[in-house]
């Protein structure tokens, strides 16, 4: 059974396929094994999971950015999420959190958001390069609070944390594992919260809704799909292997500053078609594309 993870070693997509691949090796006895297919992103490695044979032997590592964004991001994509796919199931959630340099002028996100909309562009923010997460993140807050950040991208989390620590940067979204140890060591400003409630990571940072910018419940999540043919009776055997994994992949990916997630079968379709229509909304009003 092999497991196609559409980006290289390292990362949520890679720490999904290869933690599920463990455990259901060791509960069915049958080899499941992890390829790396990187390449434009999310693209190449999702396209090629679309064009196999859908006998159930193929699967794919699918997120908000194969399922969600690249929709909206290409002018042409090689693949259809909604109707190239079968979610099989959704296993795993993390959440955002907007950190700020930690001698920024302002006693809290009301202030940012009233300088923002005083003085546009006042407030710099990094983002990870076009179409990631933390960019889109970084919109959706925008369009949220009515204010315009000034944009500044970089080519991945690491430079842009990098600028903040230095203080040439005011603000930066990026998943709480990856902001959780400069905000614990106090060189970053832990802001507020994407998602609808606190993160028992960080449990004394705030939502946004609790600090003035209500209407945000933004998680980032990670599931298995297979080809849109494959037999219903795999669909079902793999259901329920996965779900019979889940508990002793808890500890694991709490470790890795998310959490197991359990999707009833019935609420799958229509929750990917819910964020596949939120975020191609979002990012084409924004003009946001990579080609």
């Amino acid at each position: 059974m092999k497991i196609i993870v559409p980006i290289g070693a390292g990362g949520s997509y890679d720490l999904v396929g290869r933690h599920l691949a463990e455990a259901l090796s060791r509960r069915t006895g049958q080899a499941f094994f992890v390829e790396n297919k990187p390449g434009a992103g999310t693209v190449v490695g999702t396209q090629a999971a679309a064009q196999s044979e859908a006998d159930g032997y193929t699967l794919l590592v699918g997120g908000l950015s194969n399922m969600a964004f690249n929709s909206a991001l290409y002018a042409k994509l090689g693949y259809d999420p909604l109707k190239d796919f079968v979610p099989v199931a959704l296993v795993y959630k993390f959440g955002y959190v907007m950190v700020g340099r930690k001698d920024l002028p302002y006693a809290g996100l009301k202030d940012i958001v009233a300088a923002a909309k005083t003085s546009p562009g006042v407030i710099t923010a990094a983002t990870a390069g076009v179409g990631t997460g933390q960019q889109l993140v970084a919109t959706a807050f925008m369009r949220a609070a009515g204010v315009k950040l000034q944009e500044i991208p970089y080519k991945g989390s690491p430079p842009a944390f990098t600028d903040l620590l230095a203080g040439r940067i005011d603000v930066f979204f990026d998943s709480m594992a990856a902001a959780l140890p400069y905000v614990q060591s106090g060189q970053v400003r832990g802001m507020a919260v994407l998602s609808s409630k606190r993160s028992a990571l960080a449990p004394d940072v705030p939502t946004m809704s609790e600090v003035g910018v209500p209407g945000l419940d933004v998680d980032s999540w990670l599931g298995i799909f297979a080809p849109a043919k494959t037999p219903p009776e795999a669909i079902a055997k793999l259901r329920r292997e996965i779900r019979a994994a889940l508990p002793d992949l808890r500890e694991r990916f709490e470790k890795s500053g998310g959490e197991a997630w359990d999707v009833p079968d019935d609420k799958l379709d229509g929750f990917i078609a819910s964020e596949h229509a939120t975020w191609t909304k979002l990012i084409r009003e924004a003009g946001i594309k990579l080609d």
